[in-house]
């Protein structure tokens, strides 16, 4: 549902409204009762409703999803460098691994 901002030109006071795109705007002022509340033009608010947005609806329950594979790895092993020779694995950093050495 959005949010509205309205202010009155009489008396400056401003107040927020949650209210359907379908209601009217408002326009007696409910602290001076002078109708010359209006709505103004601030950024788009709203309210999310119900028990969760992320945690429900769209967090899934198993293991994460793997990346797609790339056709080079599914046609079978390691992609290949132009020249014909194996991609160097990538170092640990940790010099426990033989391309750390």
């Amino acid at each position: 549902m959005p949010i509205y901002e309205y202010r009155c030109s009489s008396c400056g006071h401003q107040q927020e409204f949650m209210q359907k795109l379908s209601d009217p705007a408002l326009t007696v002022c409910t602290q001076c009762n002078q109708p010359t509340f209006s709505k103004m033009l601030t950024a788009a608010g709203f309210q999310l409703k119900g028990s969760g947005w992320y945690a429900t609806d769209f967090k899934s329950k198993g293991a994460p999803a793997k990346p797609a594979e790339s056709a080079e790895k599914k046609e079978g092993g390691e992609a290949k460098k132009p020249d014909g020779e194996a991609p160097k694995a990538a170092a640990c950093g940790t010099g426990a691994c033989a391309a750390c050495q």
